[in-house]
């Protein structure tokens, strides 16, 4: 890993707004959307968050990993709960779920829980 999960979590909200400066119409579209998925409704915003992570881990996508991390310990998922939904994805996402579950997840999960233990 090239990049440490703090550094990976600034660089994408970083492009963000350098997103939306240029694509202001398109990232308000793309927010106000992601923000109507993640509100609570049948699901909380923690079992969604958390079946997130599962989504990045299980397609790989390195921004996605952190940024789900950072929200699921946002919404007060729990450091078990979060690599438990990380290891799910290895049913279907089998060797390279596994390996982005025990790198990037678990350093995702070590380096960014701190912002919000109480």
């Amino acid at each position: 890993m090239a990049q440490s999960p703090r550094e990976i979590l600034d660089k994408a909200m970083k492009g963000f707004g350098e997103l939306g400066k240029t694509n202001g119409e398109l990232m308000n579209g793309f927010m106000s959307f992601a923000g109507a998925l993640y509100k609570p409704d049948a699901l909380d915003t923690k079992t969604k968050e958390l079946i997130s992570v599962s989504i990045a881990v299980y397609t790989r996508c390195e921004y996605c990993i952190v940024m789900h991390v950072y929200n699921a310990l946002k919404a007060g998922a729990t450091r078990s709960e979060i690599m438990e939904a990380g290891l799910v994805s290895i049913a279907f996402g089998a060797g390279p779920a596994l390996a982005y579950s025990t790198v990037l997840l678990k350093d995702a999960i070590d380096e960014l829980a701190p912002d919000f233990d109480k």
